[in-house]
């Protein structure tokens, strides 16, 4: 393999290795059923999460019209539900073991980087087999602020002792890609995660792959 350009990949965790949108439907199910409020479909589910946590409970609470006073309940009844069912309905996408194999083989370090909770993130990669690939792994609650907020980014670069420059983003939204642009790293987008609604196409990046295995190390990346 040519050498690549990059010292480090920054790995997005839901909607780009794993689909877990089956988990954040049966949680949010059994959260809302708890609280005596309607549940919410699976196609809300898909352009809601992304953001973290306590944006999708605010959000889903506003739409099924339980007050917002509610949230610390449905918070506490949200974690519980989770840690007990992660992993359960979900799957590691086709191509992602091969494609983080292929970013090991190139020499690159490896971190993964979501919006997810930390105490949701590793115990989902260690079910999925996954947690090998990574030297660090840092949730939503890692740092002050979120994902499109380039300090997770930078932060993660910090901690792996790369430049944002050689520092490969590899996620599934535009919440990734504002991130990476505003850190100052490079980013390649799935094509098949999670985007709240919208078309991934249409956020700009080095390039958009149908498959992790498929991405572009070695040369010209295109989008």
């Amino acid at each position: 393999m040519p050498p690549s350009p990059f010292q480090a990949a920054i790995v997005d965790l839901d909607g780009t290795m794993v689909d877990t949108l089956g988990d954040f439907v049966a949680v949010l199910r059994m959260t809302l059923s708890e609280l005596g409020l309607p549940v919410v479909d699976r196609s809300f589910v898909e352009h809601t999460v992304g953001k973290g946590s306590e944006h999708l409970i605010r959000t889903t609470l506003a739409h099924v019209g339980g007050d917002a006073g509610l949230y610390d309940a449905a918070w506490t009844a949200y974690q519980r539900h989770y840690l007990a069912l992660n992993g359960q309905h979900a799957d590691v996408y086709p191509g992602v073991v091969e494609g983080l194999e292929r970013l090991r083989d190139a020499g690159l370090r490896l971190a993964c980087l979501t919006n997810k909770p930390l105490a949701f993130a590793q115990p989902l990669l260690a079910s999925k087999g996954l947690d090998g690939f990574f030297e660090v792994v840092f949730g939503g609650d890692s740092f002050a602020r979120k994902k499109p907020d380039p300090l997770p980014l930078l932060e993660t670069c910090r901690a792996l002792g790369t430049r944002p420059a050689q520092t490969l983003m590899v996620g599934d939204s535009s919440n990734d890609a504002q991130a990476a642009r505003a850190a100052g790293c490079p980013v390649v987008l799935v094509t098949y995660g999670y985007n709240h609604g919208e078309p991934i196409r249409a956020v700009p990046a080095l390039a958009h792959v149908e498959r992790l295995d498929q991405l572009p190390l070695s040369g010209v990346l295109s989008g």
